[in-house]
């Protein structure tokens, strides 16, 4: 084959990319696609349709629903947007599709990610197969413990809402050539919002909660990894959050000053100023974890992070008031804590594991005292957990309120660490002792 025939090869485009709308529609892409809407639940869209409604209505109106798709004629309903709690404060704009829509975008993303997963950045963590925030965590450590131990910490402003819609097509058109598709990806990224049962136009913008805006969201800043690439600098980026690691303050600054011009410029997306700084690593937090300022650089759980975790933990407790303690742990405490511990299982520290665990055993006793109400039952409870008389008599009977109770040697000594192990509550130092020692 000649020279000029490899060329025309390599430039024509890919046959599979001119066939993604009759990809989209194939019945393994959109069973696969079902399943796994399903297995993520989550709540209706702005026309109320529920999950379990979803395999009725495409029984009834999927031949209308494919020829539809395949002909361009298709247009998503409008995201119901509404305004949740940041962990950090403030709070976040969540968009959420229809059931049928979030079917229709799951499938999207599974025939486009194929095509541009392969080419990303390996400094990309977020929201990619074999990807995750925990690898993020332990390539930053591998950076410092390398001598570069200052990080430029970007915090892109409000980046899901400001997304230029034109840039970003622009960026999908590259590996994309079908124009049904490339329709169908702009009416997503153009449909309306619903707040406040108002339809309100979206002229920027990726809404966050559909199964298509990770994926939007990498292809937009796959060009900030390249960039970052090209200059040579050690970094590690999920979804918006990018932090680059540098030798110095002063290069630090540097770096900082030009990328904000660059993103200005090139993808239209402004840095946050107040949220992000050149700093010492275990100065600030990634993916909720830092660093201590060791020579080893462990890897421990973020201040802040361990703040949230007993925020939700109360919020439990507040809803689990006069439930069955083995119950509560069992059905809501347990699985909230595995979940937890599990995303932070890379620490390389357990003292926070062991606070914890001290202190849910702490909440855990206030509720039984709370549950025994009046002092008689009190004294009668601590004799049954093997106190002595007058010791149970006098912690019945102290005055104290109880938290202090729960607290106080009498209570630490009736209900043990073994007592809680009895009923089966999750252990975070036993996970990690457990993780460490079989990975």
């Amino acid at each position: 084959m000649s020279a000029s025939n490899q060329s025309s090869k390599r430039e024509s485009p890919i046959p599979e990319v001119n066939q993604l709308i009759e990809r989209l529609v194939e019945r393994e892409n959109m069973t696969l696609a079902f399943e796994k809407v399903c297995s993520n639940k989550g709540a209706p869209g702005c026309d109320g349709m529920e999950l379990t409604d979803l395999e009725p209505y495409l029984q009834r109106q999927w031949s209308t629903l494919k020829s539809s798709l395949l002909g361009s004629n298709y247009y998503p309903e409008a995201v119901l947007q509404v305004e949740i709690r940041k962990e950090s404060g403030g709070t976040r704009k969540l968009g959420i599709p229809t059931v049928v829509d979030r079917l229709i975008q799951q499938g999207l993303h599974q025939i486009l990610s194929p095509l541009f997963d392969p080419h990303f950045s390996d400094h990309s963590y977020g929201f990619r197969p074999g990807k995750s925030a925990e690898q993020a965590v332990v390539q930053s450590q591998q950076y410092i413990l390398q001598g570069y131990n200052w990080v430029v910490d970007m915090d892109l402003e409000k980046f899901f809402d400001e997304v230029s819609h034109d840039v970003l097509m622009g960026k999908v058109m590259k590996k994309v050539q079908d124009k049904a598709v490339l329709r169908l990806i702009r009416r997503y990224l153009e449909a309306d919002v619903m707040i406040n049962g108002k339809r309100e136009v979206r002229r920027k913008g990726v809404p966050q909660g559909g199964p298509l805006s990770p994926l939007l969201s990498n292809i937009l800043l796959d060009d900030l990894d390249k960039e970052l690439e090209k200059r040579g600098h050690r970094f590690c980026r999920y979804a918006d959050d990018c932090n680059i690691y540098v030798r110095s303050a002063r290069a630090g600054e540097r770096v900082k000053e030009s990328l904000t011009e660059w993103l200005r410029k090139r993808l239209k997306l402004k840095v946050n100023e107040a949220k992000s700084a050149v700093a010492r690593p275990w100065k600030r937090s990634f993916l909720g974890f830092t660093f201590l300022a060791d020579k080893l650089r462990r890897i421990t759980v973020a201040k802040k992070s361990i703040k949230r975790f007993k925020g939700k933990v109360k919020e439990l407790l507040r809803k689990g008031k006069g439930r069955n303690l083995g119950r509560f742990i069992e059905e809501d405490l347990n699985p909230l804590i595995r979940g937890w511990i599990n995303y932070f299982r890379a620490a390389q520290t357990k003292r926070f594991a062991q606070d914890l665990d001290e202190w849910i055993r702490h909440h855990l006793r206030k509720i039984i005292w709370r549950q025994w109400k009046r002092n008689w039952t009190r004294y009668e409870g601590l004799m049954s957990r093997g106190l002595p008389e007058d010791r149970a008599r006098q912690s019945a009977f102290n005055g104290r309120g109880p938290w202090w109770n729960s607290g106080a040697s009498h209570m630490n000594h009736a209900f043990r660490k073994s007592y809680f192990k009895t009923l089966k509550l999750v252990s975070m130092e036993d996970q990690l002792n457990y993780w460490k020692a079989n990975v």
